[in-house]
């Protein structure tokens, strides 16, 4: 079992920066690929980007390319999501998710556990 635990969003207005964090529990944090995924309101949830467990591998939605960063730090069990020249179509909840694989995937069914999101508010 593998818990979750999403820090670092709040308010901030546009053109501004966030880094968001989370940190896993269990021994086996670096064997597993990594993910952000968001969710804004009456939207569906929607895929970020996605790290695998070397690091050597980074994924990003056309939407945030350039823009997001992800990272992690397996000595410290713990992702992170660097939100530079945010917009206001960022706002959403932002999801930390793992995948027991150190196959990286887009796609949220394939991740099995999940954070409990962290809002991230842009304003005009």
């Amino acid at each position: 079992q593998v818990q979750l635990v999403e820090s670092g969003g709040g308010l901030v207005q546009a053109g501004g920066s966030l880094r968001l964090s989370c940190t896993a529990s269990g021994r086996t944090f670096s064997t597993y690929a990594m993910g952000w995924f968001r969710q804004a309101p009456g939207k569906e949830r929607e895929f970020v980007a996605a790290i695998s467990w070397s690091a050597r591998a980074t994924y990003y939605a056309d939407s945030v390319k350039g823009r997001f960063t992800i990272s992690r730090d397996n000595a410290k069990n713990t992702v992170y999501l660097q939100m530079n020249s945010l917009k206001p179509e960022d706002t959403a909840v932002y999801y930390c998710a793992a995948r027991g694989s150190s196959v990286v995937s887009t796609t949220g069914l394939a991740y099995d556990y999940w954070g409990q999101g962290t809002q991230v508010t842009v304003s005009s």
